[in-house]
């Protein structure tokens, strides 16, 4: 049968369902070039609006994983767990949890991003410790995970091309919010990357890409589906992003807080979701531990170390420390309400973002919190410290966080986990 994108196009647009012999068809042609971003830019809008069944979303993410090569970690000898968030303001949990879980055996293999906007990417977290090099190849991941049990990469280009060039068409087409475009996205990496269990962490509020609970529900709900439509142990959890997570937003700044719960300290929502997050992938992989011991023990910060080092890191060098800085100084007292976005703006204005894919980021850029959701703040007292290389931008910031402070009335901080999908 001869098939037409203009006549998938109206079929989509008309409501009706696609074959997966018209995914697969559609996918491998826009891949190859045949079928133009103008095309496919209206798919992606009439997906948009009209949503996808369960099945073409299964059969779309099997079409993007065809489009590239896949990884296989069955020889390793060990079970496989992975995590993936949809990002947030001071989401720095992938770097305590990766070490924390391949303490107990189990390979954790995190192909994962640097930034865009105001939430964080963990590449540039790992890339503020001096030497840490973020490109390996196959084989380098899988020796990594041979040897150390945790690698946190960049993902290669042959690992799902299709999903690469419909995420930066979609980024310029007003598509991005497209629920089966978000999930098909994020599963086809993961599941080509070969992870046999999964842990979601799809963030919620100001601060999140999904700010309506039903809405992040439903993406979770996509994602989970597709997991175990894929053979691959899925569970999500849905968790605050109305204020940061933790008290230091930054690179540099982030890896120091990591660190801080790796050696058993550290600000309490961010020990409780990597425990949680541990917890879940431990159970998922057939482990049955608490990942709280080896916090305690010192384990998970030996395997920090490893992890570290294989990839050129020296796990003892200092962060790089910002040449400028500056307080916020509470001009009245109450109970502090601190919103995730404009503190992550913030940040990102002072160095720790980038604008546009491919620009720099400044390691040692961005903000530490003395005082978080719910807290009492008197008069005069600090509430935060900015910080970065570029003297100019602090007047900037200043005026994100004073957009993001309110202070009033008692305020009850949300629960750090909303909801458990298993």
């Amino acid at each position: 049968m001869a098939l037409s994108a203009v006549e998938l196009i109206v079929k989509k647009r008309d409501k009706h369902e696609l074959s997966k012999q018209e995914i697969d068809w559609l996918i491998e042609n826009y891949t190859s070039g045949q079928i133009t971003d103008e095309q496919m830019s209206s798919m992606a809008m009439a997906i948009l609006l009209n949503g996808m069944s369960r099945d073409e979303v299964r059969f779309l993410t099997q079409a993007m994983i065809a489009s590239g090569e896949t990884m296989n970690f069955s020889s390793l000898g060990k079970p496989t767990a992975d995590k993936h968030s949809t990002g947030g303001v001071g989401d720095k949990i992938t770097l305590p949890l990766a070490p924390l879980v391949a303490s107990y055996g189990v390979a954790v293999p995190q192909l994962s991003g640097r930034g865009l906007g105001h939430t964080g990417g963990t590449l540039d977290k790992f890339e503020a410790i001096p030497g840490w090099q973020a490109n390996l190849t196959n084989q380098d991941i899988f020796d990594q995970l041979k040897t150390v049990g945790a690698v946190v990469c960049a993902a290669g280009d042959g690992l799902a091309p299709a999903d690469k060039k419909l995420y930066a068409l979609r980024d310029v087409t007003g598509t991005v919010e497209a629920i089966p475009l978000i999930a098909s996205s994020i599963m086809s990496k993961k599941i080509a990357e070969g992870t046999k269990a999964l842990v979601l962490d799809v963030k919620v509020g100001s601060g999140a890409f999904m700010k309506d609970l039903e809405q992040a529900e439903k993406l979770a709900n996509t994602l989970v589906e597709i997991g175990r439509d894929s053979s691959v142990a899925t569970s999500a959890f849905l968790t605050d992003m109305s204020t940061p997570l933790g008290k230091k937003i930054g690179n540099a700044l982030e890896v120091e807080e990591s660190l801080e719960v790796l050696a058993g300290a550290g600000p309490a929502d961010v020990v409780e979701l990597t425990i949680e997050i541990a917890r879940e992938m431990l159970k998922l992989a057939g482990v049955d531990a608490d990942p709280q011991e080896n916090l305690n023990n010192g384990k998970a910060m030996d395997k920090w170390n490893e992890m570290v080092s294989a990839q050129g890191g020296d796990p003892l060098a200092k962060m790089a420390v910002a040449k400028h800085s500056e307080t916020v100084i509470a001009e009245s007292e109450g109970y502090l309400n601190i919103d995730a976005l404009g503190v992550g703006m913030a940040s990102w204005r002072l160095g720790a973002g980038r604008e546009k894919q491919g620009a720099s980021v400044q390691d040692a850029a961005g903000v530490v919190l003395n005082k978080t959701q719910g807290d009492w703040v008197g008069k005069g007292e600090v509430i935060c410290e900015l910080f970065t290389d570029t003297e100019q931008k602090l007047e900037g910031a200043k005026m994100d966080i004073a957009k993001a402070v309110e202070i009033g009335g008692q305020i009850k901080r949300k629960p750090i986990i909303l909801k458990e999908m298993r």
